[in-house]
């Protein structure tokens, strides 16, 4: 995917494969509150798919499958993808460049191909996703006519470590207006 500078908000306005979803504050369904997820497809008639990247399991792949503790692919951090599949994993390689003004993604490859992307490219960056978010037909489009979602092209955040990808820095850079909602307490008795 090529990033255009000067058009870069206007692309922002419509989600595409590559746009980061940040959930609307008042998003309150516990398998999406406060969540980022980067789109990996998205379709008006064929429906979208997408991982959550900020919600780490503090765990390598090698430590939920001792097979791959020892290989090359041992050290690469594991994420709760979303509530759809939770049982499959789903391995996910990007490269953001700011200089060439583009966002290289692989989504659901196989370990093979996972290690030789990183021995072409070390700057890619390569996590493990236990199940996905998905959306049927116009689901997706709903959502964000309804204003469940925000749509960012944050897409540099995605050059952070493993668990530091943080949703309210993001969506208050985004959309400053929702800062109040989002510094809200998840139990509004707290407040």
């Amino acid at each position: 995917m090529r990033v255009n500078r000067r058009s870069f908000t206007s692309e922002l306005q419509q989600p595409h494969a590559g746009s980061l979803l940040l959930a609307h504050p008042n998003l309150l369904d516990p398998n999406f509150r406060r969540t980022v997820i980067l789109l990996s497809a998205y379709g008006e008639s064929e429906g979208s798919i997408g991982v959550i990247v900020n919600r780490p399991l503090y765990q390598t792949l090698g430590e939920y499958d001792p097979e791959l503790k020892d290989s090359a692919l041992g050290s690469v951090p594991l994420f709760i993808g979303g509530p759809v599949g939770r049982e499959q994993l789903i391995l996910v390689a990007w490269k953001w460049s700011a200089d060439a003004g583009t966002f290289k993604l692989y989504f659901g490859i196989d370990g093979d191909k996972a290690q030789q992307i990183l021995e072409e490219d070390p700057a890619f960056q390569l996590r493990g996703f236990l199940g996905h978010a998905g959306w049927s037909e116009g689901q997706l489009d709903a959502e964000i006519h309804q204003k469940s979602w925000v749509i960012s092209g944050s897409l540099p955040v995605l050059k952070s470590e493993p668990g530091e990808i943080d949703w309210y820095e993001l969506l208050c850079q985004e959309r400053p207006e929702l800062r109040l909602l989002a510094d809200a307490p998840d139990d509004p008795s707290l407040n």
